[in-house]
C-alpha cells in the first residue's frame, strides 16, 4: 500500500483545511468574519491546545496558557468558543466527522468486493490516523476526563466507525467470503488494532514497523481471524 498515495486520495487533512471545514460547521456561533482570519487563528488555537494537552493534559492547560502560546488575545479565544468544554466538543467534531466522511467514501468498484472493501478500510483508517496524529491521540488519551457530552460523542464516533465494519463483514459473510457468525463483535474487535497504531506509534516505530507494514499485517491478521483463505481475493469466495 503506498500511505502518500491513499492519503491524497482521501484529501486535504492538514491543520488548515480541518480548521476551514470546523469554522463551516460552527459558522453560527464562531464570530470572526473573514474566513481567511478566522481559519488562520482557528488553527493556531487547534495546533495549541494539541501540543500542550500532550504534554500537561486538556484538563491541566487553562485558557490564559492557551492564549500565551498561540498568541490569540483571551477576547480572541472567546470570539471562536464560550469555554474549553465548547472548544474539545469541537475538535471531537471534526475528528468524528471526517473519520465518517473518509470510511463512507469507498470507491463504487470496492463496494461489490467485501474482500476488497474491508482492505480498503484498514488501510484508509490507518492513513487517516496517521495524517491526523496528534487530533486521534487527543481524542483517545483525553476520552476518560470528558464531560458527560464529550464522553457521548466519543462513544457515537467509535460506534459509528464499527457500524461501517460491521456491514462489510455482514456482506462479506453473506458472500461466503468470512466464516464469522457476530459481525457486530468482529468489527468491535478490529476497531483496537487500527486504533493501537496511533496509541502505541513509538512501540511500532521501534520495532521498524511503518504504517504501510502496519496496514498490511493488520489486513493479514484479520483476515486469519475471520476465516480467509489465502486464495479468496474477491466477493465470488
Amino acid at each position: 500500500m503506498n500511505m502518500q498515495a491513499t492519503l491524497k486520495e482521501l484529501g486535504d487533512f492538514s491543520m488548515e483545511a480541518l480548521c476551514a471545514a470546523m469554522l463551516a460547521n460552527h459558522r453560527d456561533t464562531i464570530k470572526v468574519q473573514k474566513p481567511h482570519v478566522a481559519v488562520a487563528k482557528l488553527a493556531r488555537i487547534v495546533d495549541t491546545i494539541l501540543k500542550l494537552s500532550n504534554r500537561q493534559g486538556f484538563h491541566a492547560t487553562s485558557l490564559r496558557e492557551i492564549s500565551a502560546v498561540s498568541g490569540v488575545s483571551m477576547g480572541g479565544l472567546y470570539a471562536y468558543f464560550d469555554s474549553k468544554d465548547t472548544l474539545l466538543l469541537m475538535i471531537l467534531g471534526q475528528v468524528s466527522q471526517t473519520t465518517t466522511r473518509v470510511l463512507e467514501a469507498a470507491p463504487q468498484e470496492l463496494r461489490a468486493d467485501p474482500v476488497a472493501h474491508l482492505r480498503w478500510l484498514v488501510a484508509s483508517h490507518i492513513a487517516l490516523t496517521e495524517a491526523m496524529l496528534p487530533w486521534f491521540v487527543f481524542a483517545y488519551m483525553e476520552a476518560k476526563s470528558f464531560p458527560p457530552e464529550g464522553r457521548r460523542a466519543a462513544v457515537a464516533s467509535e460506534e459509528a466507525t464499527e457500524a461501517v465494519f460491521t456491514a462489510v463483514l455482514e456482506e462479506g459473510a453473506k458472500a461466503g467470503c468470512f466464516r464469522i457468525t457476530d459481525p457486530d463483535f468482529a468489527a468491535a474487535l478490529i476497531k483496537p488494532l487500527l486504533q493501537d497504531w496511533y496509541v502505541k506509534r513509538a512501540k511500532w516505530r521501534r520495532r521498524g514497523i511503518s504504517a504501510e507494514i502496519y496496514a498490511e499485517r493488520v489486513q493479514s491478521f484479520i483476515e486469519r481471524a475471520l476465516g480467509m483463505s489465502e486464495a479468496v481475493t474477491t466477493a465470488s469466495c
